[in-house]
């Protein structure tokens, strides 16, 4: 028996996961952790974009909380990765150095298209969708994968996010018509730039990411749905996206923190983090959404037991 871990360090939250894969290839997850450290905060205050003081001391309490946890685990292998924050600070290796020093452990920075590429494992292996525009909307970047047949037939990772949009365009409290404007045609004009986007006119597009599964938790609220969190492979028309867009663009975000099902943690980055999903929709023209609970960390999984698989194959020839 073996505990794999895997920490996902992004630009708005910090994650582990943590699943006891069984010696018959079978696995449980037995851990699911979060904090909300929003490593991406004020990083572009300055001429170049550098991870602050107070994000990164949040960080390292939160990496600290998690390491409490899988320092009792026997049999560990431990993965962590980190993201969009990271990969674009100027102080990521200081910050790296820092991390190592304070609790040993080693962070590896992927690029964008590996983690699309993940996302994509961890939505393939558990959705049963073979065509799609796949999308997940983290802190400071955005992820687009084209699957065809099942397969990733392109993937890009654009640099917009919940906090940078927010940030941006001064998305964080009462919404102006005309910051939206803006904001909705510099994501426009992004996608503009995709010359494979267009192939995925009138697909669904599956939606990962905590700003894009509260567009479904709030739906999933108002709906009286006992477990309102579950919302792997809920489906939403376009309507009913929209509508709740609209309900969330009224409010300040004081009003925002009020709405059930948004946690109040993203009440001031939820229009910025909602602004790709709805104008790839319009994009694309199409007509409805489906919700992946599972992501990168999920990926990185698959793909470890595809390895392992793979090595036990070997074996017993």
């Amino acid at each position: 028996m073996e505990n794999f871990a895997v920490i996902d360090l992004g630009s708005n939250s910090c994650r582990m996961t943590v699943t006891q894969i069984h010696d018959d290839g079978g696995y449980t997850v037995t851990h699911r952790l979060k904090e909300m450290v929003r490593l991406s905060e004020n990083e572009n205050a300055t001429e170049l974009p550098t991870l602050q003081p107070a994000a990164i001391e949040r960080t390292i309490a939160a990496l600290k909380s998690f390491k409490t946890v899988y320092d009792q685990l026997p049999n560990l292998t431990l993965k962590a990765l980190a993201t969009a924050a990271t990969r674009k600070a100027t102080n990521q290796k200081k910050f790296l150095k820092q991390v190592k020093t304070e609790l040993g452990l080693d962070i590896e920075v992927i690029p964008g298209t590996t983690e699309a590429y993940y996302d994509y494992l961890g939505v393939v292996n558990t959705l049963p969708t073979t065509n799609c525009v796949m999308m997940d909307t983290g802190g400071g970047s955005c992820e687009l994968v084209l699957m065809v047949n099942g397969q990733a037939k392109h993937l890009v990772s654009l640099p917009i996010g919940a906090v940078s949009l927010s940030e941006k365009f001064q998305l964080d409290g009462a919404v102006p018509a005309n910051a939206l404007f803006k904001a909705m045609t510099f994501v426009d004009k992004l996608f503009n730039s995709v010359w494979w986007l267009r192939n995925g006119l009138n697909l669904p597009l599956v939606c990962l990411g905590g700003s894009n599964r509260t567009l479904a938790k709030i739906n999933r609220r108002q709906n009286n749905f006992l477990d309102f969190e579950d919302i792997h492979g809920y489906r939403l028309k376009d309507t009913a996206i929209y509508k709740t867009f609209d309900a969330v663009l009224t409010q300040d975000a004081e009003g925002r923190a009020k709405i059930p099902g948004l946690a109040k943690d993203r009440a001031d980055i939820i229009v910025g983090g909602m602004v790709p999903a709805i104008t790839l929709m319009r994009y694309l023209d199409s007509d409805r959404m489906i919700f992946s609970q599972n992501g990168l960390r999920e990926g990185v999984l698959f793909e470890h037991l595809t390895a392992l698989a793979e090595q036990n194959s070997k074996v017993s020839e």
